[in-house]
């Protein structure tokens, strides 16, 4: 049995709390759940005496009659649960409060420790954070009842979200009377009379619970996109820094205290207690600036409360996402990564934290950024046939059809008519429900998969093993429920065969329910699988393995591929914009898809055309020729480019384009009248109207300039941008000067294609030095080795290979390719006995990376 399941850690952490948790209303915030949909743990919660999971954003007041247990006496305990600060939850713990207002214990768990709370920057609370937030909250919820006692019942009131102005700031910014009285409408005067009592009864208890993430496998995890460590950013806005979701470039250079970025800290308080709760005594190593920063903090803390504390071995390994932008930007061979970015994803949920404006959050820039949702939204819907649905949904209806002739023959004829009707109806808006209102699921829940790791096994392996696999687990459930008429060819694993087989799976109620979590992961598949993604993803695959030839070549070879793919989306995007189709055909890619293989190109040509920060990878000639082309493009056609670089100009560019436009059409309406129709008298206006003419046209002309200088200068700031990420592995000390290379240039070499991770766990696995790679040894330590020294005794730096566990971290996200790529270097070391687990701020998809570089996510 495996030492080490993440998984199972979490699941266990959720029983040590079984006593708060037992008899109570639960709430969960959106990143908790998201993190217990992945652990499955919702079952388990039941099972330790939960009445009702319900979600913090979007509570209700019905929410205390969805009780499972009938037998229990009114709800007396709410418990929250959170991943987010206990400043930003504030608003949505009092409404709970205000809501249940029998309530006598109010347990509240959140993610974030004690010391985060008050090392976060403009934190309300101080070092005793849960004991000051508990006297808050209970003073907070006096004045709200006291409020509200003063108002009088307003029984129409229904919705409570509808009576609180979540823009107002601070802790008592909420609308204390009208949810006082919502709360009246819904338990009645019976609990108002108990409210003093209550009162004075509350009990609020704020505890610690660092064991919410997100597990993609036992041995592989990512935070929950809507916490607060995976939302804290990462830099602030300055010269090297990229975007507030990734580190800084790491230039050496020693960093100001006061300019640790929160997300650094959050993330370093997250290991530390994770190591703690999976009992992993941790030696740290880093590579980067903002990994040192975060392996820094881990070693202080661990100085000050580890010691004297027996636990087990264990390595970590901070590695910075700026390190290696191009692995999470291209589109490689994963199934896993097809999945994340073909199925939609839940839309996240509308937070309103606590904020406070300070002059250091305005120069730093934004706190909080969107991460892409991990909770993936499976079409379940379009496997489902019609005839199925009608057979499952309208069976009550054609018994009571039944009914109505045996009772009735003569007076039934009208109404079995109207039932007919009826059941068409309900019919059409059944099935457009399914197609719009997708089934949501997580692909990894415990309770249906019966414990298989299928997730773990598709991470593991490309996109045609992984389909193979897909079609291998969809046979053998088809054996166990005696389904045999489904045929499939031996080999690989075609879309057709796939859904056939799921169909044939799905088909009866108790086969869909037994074999949900093959069924969702088969779905998930289909939709990777679909023509629509399919075909862009491949050709994606494919311009990126040209710009790699390309980029082996010469910067000008570069430079021409990238103008090609520039000129031809954009010709195709304004083809398909006169044929009124605004979204790009199968196996094309749009305009937006050229910018973000440029992104790619860039990289490729500072990895291979080392030049000047400043001046960048191409000629002059060359950068000019890329530029014209965008300019001219967005010219043409402002809607195939909506990104943050054109913020506040697409409206000026798509004016000037319809007036363009416009006047075409006049011209050549204005070239088809007759000379004859015209009178003298018009004659004799023509030269006031040629002077008109002439000034507006001036107008018109100047109008046109200042839009083209602007979106030059747009345009410009742009390529400056491109600039700096062409300069990553000159500005990036640790990749100065190449140990992270293949050792092998020639064409065609597997290992040149790897990402870095995959060449940095070969090199530290083989035991090779990597230049920048620091060890962070404790201050204990430190006296220790300064001590042996003196008699000539002083040790060997550690090895990270010398370790049996060893937990890789990258700070601003991981991708399918990685994991499978950390797996194969692990496995190509011949080290068995190391136990690996990897982990990330979040799951990188292609797009999320566009996102964070140009899209609403950047710093431009």
């Amino acid at each position: 049995m495996a030492l080490v399941d993440v998984t199972k850690s979490c699941l266990d952490s959720i029983t040590q709390i079984s006593e708060h948790i037992e008899g109570a209303v639960v709430y969960l915030d959106a990143g908790s759940t998201e993190s217990f949909q992945f652990i499955g743990a919702f079952p388990l919660l039941l099972n330790h005496g939960v009445r009702a999971i319900c979600s913090l954003e979007s509570m209700s007041s019905l929410d205390a009659a969805v009780d499972w247990n009938a037998d229990s006496d009114p709800d007396r305990k709410v418990v929250v649960v959170t991943s987010r600060l206990l400043s930003d939850a504030h608003r949505y713990i009092l409404r709970c409060l205000s809501t249940h207002l029998a309530v006598r214990c109010c347990t509240i768990f959140t993610s974030i420790s004690e010391m985060a709370h008050s090392a976060y920057p403009d934190s309300p609370l101080g070092p005793d954070a849960f004991h000051e937030y508990e006297s808050l909250l209970v003073q907070d919820y006096e004045e709200l009842v006291k409020k509200g006692e003063k108002k009088p019942i307003q029984p129409g009131v229904s919705n409570f979200k509808d009576n609180i102005d979540l823009g107002d700031e601070g802790w008592s910014g909420l609308s204390p009377s009208e949810e006082g009285s919502t709360a009246r409408d819904s338990y009645g005067e019976n609990l108002i009379a108990e409210t003093e009592e209550v009162r004075k009864n509350l009990l609020v208890s704020v505890r610690h619970f660092p064991m919410i993430m997100c597990p993609l496998s036992p041995r592989v995890f990512v935070l929950p996109s809507e916490g607060s460590v995976a939302e804290a950013y990462l830099s602030a806005k300055h010269g090297d820094a990229l975007s507030p979701g990734l580190p800084s470039l790491s230039t050496g250079l020693p960093s100001d205290g006061d300019d640790i970025p929160p997300g650094a800290a959050l993330t370093a308080h997250f290991l530390y207690h994770f190591a703690a709760k999976m009992d992993l005594k941790m030696e740290i190593f880093s590579l980067g600036d903002l990994s040192k920063t975060v392996g820094k903090m881990l070693t202080d803390m661990s100085s000050l409360y580890d010691v004297g504390r027996r636990k087990r071995s264990a390595g970590l390994l901070l590695v910075d996402r700026t390190l290696d932008l191009l692995t999470p930007c291209c589109h490689g061979d994963s199934l896993v990564d097809r999945v994340f970015s073909s199925v939609p994803r839940k839309e996240s949920t509308a937070f309103y934290a606590h904020i406070k404006t300070s002059q250091s959050q305005l120069k730093q820039g934004p706190s909080n950024l969107e991460r892409a949702s991990l909770d993936v939204q499976i079409p379940l819907a379009k496997i489902l046939s019609e005839e199925d649905c009608k057979i499952d949904n309208f069976r009550l209806l054609e018994s009571i059809e039944a009914f109505l002739c045996g009772w009735d023959s003569n007076n039934s004829a009208s109404q079995i008519l109207d039932l007919s009707n009826l059941k068409n109806k309900i019919y059409n808006e059944k099935l457009s429900q399914l197609e719009n209102e997708l089934l949501r699921g997580s692909l990894v829940t415990t309770e249906s998969f019966r414990g298989t790791p299928y997730l773990e096994a598709l991470l593991d392996r490309k996109t045609k093993e992984g389909t193979l696999l897909v079609k291998k687990w969809l046979q053998e459930a088809l054996h166990l429920e005696n389904i045999l008429n489904v045929k499939a060819r031996p080999g690989f694993a075609t879309k057709s065969e796939l859904q056939a087989m799921t169909k044939a799976l799905a088909k009866s109620q108790s086969s869909l329910l037994k074999n949900k979590g093959i069924i969702q992961l088969a779905v998930a598949a289909l939709a990777a699988l679909d023509e629509s993604h399919s075909s862009r993803w491949e050709a994606f695959s494919n311009a990126e393995k040209i710009l790699s030839v390309s980029a082996e070549d010469t910067s000008q070879s570069l430079a021409v591929q990238i103008g090609d793919f520039i000129n031809k989306s954009a010709l195709l995007g304004l083809h398909g914009q006169k044929n009124g189709k605004l979204g790009a055909a199968q196996g094309v890619l749009s305009f937006q898809d050229a910018l973000h293989l440029m992104i790619s190109g860039y990289i490729l040509a500072g990895e291979n055309f080392p030049t000047a920060v400043n001046d960048g990878p191409f000629s002059w000639q060359e950068e000019q020729l890329l530029k014209d082309s965008i300019v001219e493009a967005i010219l043409e056609n402002p809607s195939i480019a909506k990104l943050k670089f054109l913020h506040g100009l697409m409206e000026e560019l798509e004016t000037n384009l319809n007036r363009i436009k416009s006047e075409e059409s006049k011209k050549e309406s204005s070239d088809q009248i007759n000379i004859d129709d015209l009178d003298d008298d018009q004659w004799g206006n023509w030269g006031d109207e040629d002077v008109d003419d002439t000034n507006s046209s001036k107008e018109k002309v100047y109008d046109d300039m200042q839009l083209k200088l602007e979106l030059r200068d747009r345009v410009d700031n742009l390529f400056k941008f491109l600039h700096k990420l062409s300069s990553l592995k000159s500005r990036n000390i640790p990749l100065k000067d190449g140990a992270l290379d293949s050792d092998n240039n020639f064409t065609g070499d597997p290992y040149a294609s790897r990402g870095l991770l995959y060449k940095l766990l070969k090199r530290v696995l083989g035991k090779n030095d990597v230049p920048g790679l620091e060890y962070h040894s404790s201050t204990v330590g430190q006296l220790f080795k300064s001590g042996f020294r003196r008699f000539g005794l002083a040790q060997a730096k550690p090895s990270l290979a010398d370790q049996n566990i060893i937990l890789v971290f990258v700070v601003g996200g991981i991708n399918g390719v990685e994991v499978r790529e950390a797996q194969e270097a692990l496995s190509e070391s011949g080290r068995p006995d190391i136990e690996m687990i990897l982990g990330g701020t979040t799951l990188l998809t292609p797009d999320d990376m566009l996102d964070l570089l140009l899209g609403k996510s950047s710093y431009f």
